[in-house]
């Protein structure tokens, strides 16, 4: 009798042991089930529809075109820079940071330009070649010259897109490069700047100019903005960059705020 009644209780632990661990399994079974369902929520559908609603909010971003062009129609410098912001924001942030509006092409400022060259003669607002984004040459173009010339600088091109951002204000898209040298055109043998191929250090230099000065208030990084990521501008000079473009938001002024005079 003895007997019997102790494997009638060793049964019982054994039973409830196996129920238990069953229990156990099946909760274990349950919550990998879960962590699954989760993950391939995120993953397939929460996370794309995250970005497509985050670069939802710069279209310029997603529709803007990749790069400019010369008169003549060929690819110009890449797009690297976008900014929200009015021109009065714009163009202060510029100023604060040291930055020099150039001057229209004329004869006279022409001529400048090339006295500066060989003369070596400051000319801090030289003018620029005109580049073209939405069929139209840039509306602003700015410059932080280097040296005692014209001969290196670096510049900087932006053209206002027609769809404003999410808050009202305008986009603007930018390209900016550093010219080097003046030498002839590997395209068409006139007389030029020749840029660096190292476009992301300009780029990454006006930011922090800009931040510098206390202009900013955010930046939106995309990936793959420029692909591929390298290329050759309209006078055959190389240049390559990591592809990524900032959306960079600007402080907001009154839009009747005095503009300061460049910072030397």
């Amino acid at each position: 009798m003895q007997l019997k009644n102790f494997f009638g209780s060793w049964l019982g632990t054994v039973g409830s042991f196996v129920r238990k661990f069953e229990g156990l399994a099946s909760k274990l079974v349950l919550a990998f089930v879960g962590v699954l369902v989760v993950w391939v929520l995120a993953a397939y559908f929460l996370a794309p529809e995250w970005w497509k609603f985050h670069w939802s909010r710069h279209p310029v971003v997603t529709n803007g075109p990749r790069f400019t062009r010369t008169g003549a129609g060929n690819p110009g410098d890449p797009v690297n820079l976008s900014f929200i912001g009015n021109e009065t924001e714009l163009v202060g942030a510029l100023l604060a940071a040291g930055w020099y509006p150039a001057d229209p092409i004329t004869l006279r400022s022409s001529l400048r330009i090339a006295e500066s060259t060989i003369l070596h003669r400051p000319y801090e607002d030289a003018p620029v070649s005109n580049l073209f984004l939405f069929n139209r040459r840039e509306d602003l173009a700015f410059e932080k010259p280097v040296g005692n010339d014209a001969r290196q600088r670096h510049h900087v091109r932006f053209w206002q897109v027609s769809v404003p951002s999410a808050s009202g204000k305008p986009y603007w898209l930018g390209a900016i490069t550093f010219d080097r040298s003046v030498g002839f055109s590997h395209t068409t043998g006139r007389i030029t700047h020749h840029i660096a191929p190292d476009v992301d250090a300009e780029r990454d230099g006006l930011i922090s100019d800009l931040q510098r000065v206390d202009r900013v208030t955010g930046i939106d990084w995309q990936d793959g903005f420029q692909d591929p990521p390298e290329g050759r501008n309209g006078d055959g000079d190389p240049w390559k960059t990591d592809g990524r473009l900032p959306v960079i938001t600007l402080t907001a002024v009154q839009q009747n705020a005095t503009i300061a005079s460049p910072t030397p």
